[in-house]
Formats: C-alpha cells, structure tokens, sequence
C-alpha cells in the first residue's frame, strides 16, 4: 500500500526546513482521501517536493514529523530512535553500563524518551528500575505501541523486563481511542526506585505523569545543599521529592503540603522510607494556598513552590501569570529575612522571560529585595530540540529574600 500524502500551502514548508517538527492545520492545503488519525503519510511542499513522514492527527497540529529527507518511516525507526535515546543517557551517566554507583548518588530512574527532544514526537517513557512507563500523547503513538514496547526491551544493557502503558489521560479524546493502562510487557514486581541515592515509592499505576516527576531531579538536588539548620516548606508536594532531600540535607524541620491527601500519604511513606521514625516531618492535606496565606510571618526560611501547571494551553496564558504573580508575592510577604525561595513553572506556554517578570512584579508588590541565586531547567534527560524550543517547559528561579 503507498503512502498517503499531505501537500502544503505555498511557503508553509519554511519551519519545515528548520526542522520544526510540526504541521499545522492552517498550512495544509490539500490531503489523500482515506487519511485517518494515527496514520504514517508523507508530507510535501507546494511543489510536490517530498519534506519527510510523521503521524496524522485532528487538531491545530495536523502532523507530527518522525523522519526528514525519507518517503516512507523504515522498519527499523523505532529501534534506531531508542537506541540513539540510551545512548544520550549512558553519555549523561544516568543508565547502565556508564551509570555511576557513587555511594549516595546512585539513580535507577530517569528518562528514556522525551518526545521531540529525543526526535520522537508524542512519545514520553520513563524508566524505573526495570520497568518502562511509557505514555503516548498522539494517536500514531498509540497505534505504535506494541512496537515501541518490543523494542525497549531490546535494548541492549537497558536491563527493561516491563512496559507499563499509561495514556488514559495523555491522548486527545477527539480521537475516540479509549486507551487502557496496562502492562504491554512483564508485569508488577515492586515499585521502589533509586534517585541520588534516596528511594521512593513510585505510583505509575495510580499516580499523576508517570508516578514521579523524574525532572526535578537536579533541581532536588541543589535545595539539599540550602536546606542545613533551615526551617523548610514543601508546597505543591506532590510525593515528597524536594522534602526528602531537604531532610537528607539536615532542614532543622519540613513540612510538606499538597491538597490531595493520597499525594500527603505517598510522601509520608517516602519520607519513612528514607528516614523512619525522624519526628522533623509532618504533612498537611491542605490547599496550598490557603496554609500559605494562613501561617505566621517568618515561619519558614525555605520554602519551595512547584504548583501544577496554572496555563495549560495559550487561552489561560493571561491568567496563569496573574496565579504565579499572586503565589509569589504571598510567599514573599511571608518568608523570614534571609530566606531561599525556589519557585518553579511548568507551563510550556509561559515562556521564562513571562515568568521571571511574574515573579520579579510580585517581588516589587511586596517592597523585599531579592536576588536571584540560580536560574534552573529540565534536566539532561529532557533535552530539547533545537528546532523545537516549545521543549524547553520547566523554568525555576532560586531567589535570596532579604
């Protein structure tokens, strides 16, 4: 069966020839009758000109580009990308043989594949010991599944012996696929994983992304090195993460908050893991918000804010900024003199010049002074595509409150 074809509108294939690796619907002047979603078809300039293959979608991103300069994806696609994946991560020290086994720096979880940034788009796998979760965002990802699962347990001193598939949430509901969480490959056998040399228990099968967001790995890191003799607040906990490394950095006290009470049990049980019986911390199933509103003055002199995503999509740009500007500045009014604020965004359309300007107004309107210490990232194992800076989604500041 030959490939079907999308032909563009004239001089909509430039973003094309940077690489961007998107179509959208407004450049497409013409498609193939009998296109469905998820489809393989190859895309073509004005002229007839072959650009390259990628996945068929509806929406604003019509097709997502896989391969450039070819006219049909290969058989070996999926294993040349994955392998070219690990490689990056051997490189980076984070997966086996090159893995460090440093005492207290060891890491058993990282990630594998980060969609565009690993020339993958729609497809994000995370590694947990031997277990790959593996979530796809576009409906050709899904279709792809089996053969994405096939090929991670292929890989060579990958050490993956289970695929988990968790895209119940993740795909578009227009497209009517009604994905269900399972293990493509293996089974459950245990869930603890190993970062810097902290364990945590990891809920890919109930728990929010793939059970841990495995990006704030570094940025975790650099609060223990804060937290020595500090009184430390964790909002928007989630599991714990920054809390345990602040108790492993000697935090004078911790408390966690999260308005979920599952996320408040999942970090008491991390926090037990790793330091059972250290009366130092305590949760609060409260909003996050309100217990920032509600405490003392001077309370805290650490205190980190890694809220969820407060615009999702450009429509909620406008008041996204409004929610980080009104967060920060509550956090300033009520952080002690000489305290460090971490404060993060992980919406991809908030860019970080919006959010540093959301945080430095919120400065301004509560009359402190603060300094920035450290501006932060995605971690290695979430790069971006040079071609695709919409990659570039997590933005942290680590300020100096005077």
């Amino acid at each position: 069966m030959s490939i079907k074809k999308i032909r563009l509108k004239p001089g909509k294939e430039e973003s094309l020839g940077r690489r961007h690796p998107w179509v959208f619907s407004g450049a497409v002047a013409r498609m193939d009758e009998g296109i469905e979603e998820g489809d393989v078809v190859l895309v073509e300039t004005s002229k007839g000109e072959s650009i390259g293959v990628g996945h068929y979608q509806i929406g604003s991103i019509t097709v997502r580009m896989l391969e450039f300069g070819v006219e049909t994806l290969s058989e070996d696609f999926y294993i040349r990308r994955l392998n070219e994946a690990f490689r990056v991560r051997c490189t980076l020290g984070l997966a086996a043989p090159e893995r460090s086994q440093t005492p207290g720096r060891e890491t058993d979880c990282y990630r594998l594949v980060h969609g565009e940034g690993d020339f993958l788009p729609g497809l994000v796998v995370d590694i947990y010991g031997d277990t790959a979760v593996m979530q796809a965002h576009s409906p050709g990802m899904h279709y792809a599944r089996n053969t994405v699962a096939s090929a991670l347990t292929e890989l060579n001193d990958a050490g993956i012996r289970n695929v988990y598939y968790k895209s119940e949430t993740t795909l578009p509901y227009k497209a009517q696929l009604d994905p269900q969480n399972e293990y493509l490959i293996g089974s459950y056998d245990g869930n603890i994983a190993t970062e810097n040399g902290l364990q945590f228990n990891i809920d890919w099968l109930r728990g929010q992304k793939t059970g841990f967001f495995i990006d704030q790995r570094d940025n975790r890191a650099l609060l223990e090195r804060f937290a020595r003799g500090r009184r430390f607040l964790n909002l928007f906990c989630y599991t714990g993460g920054f809390s345990v490394y602040g108790m492993r950095g000697g935090a004078e006290r911790v408390v966690s908050v999260d308005s979920s009470s599952k996320a408040a049990a999942l970090t008491d049980a991390n926090i037990a893991l790793n330091f059972p019986g250290d009366g130092r911390h305590t949760t609060e199933a409260v909003d996050a918000f309100k217990y920032l509103t509600d405490m003392k003055k001077g309370e805290f002199d650490l205190i980190v804010l890694d809220p969820p995503a407060f615009a999702k999509h450009r429509n909620a740009l406008k008041r996204g900024l409004l929610g980080y500007r009104r967060l920060n500045a509550k956090a300033f009014e009520k952080i002690a003199p000489g305290g460090i604020l971490f404060t993060f965004s992980c919406s991809q359309v908030v860019t970080k010049e919006m959010f540093r300007m959301a945080v430095f107004t919120a400065a301004a309107q509560s009359g402190r002074r603060v300094r920035i210490l450290h501006q932060l990232t995605q971690p290695a194992d979430h790069p971006v595509d040079f071609a695709h800076p919409e990659g570039e989604y997590l933005k942290g500041l680590v300020l100096y409150v005077e």
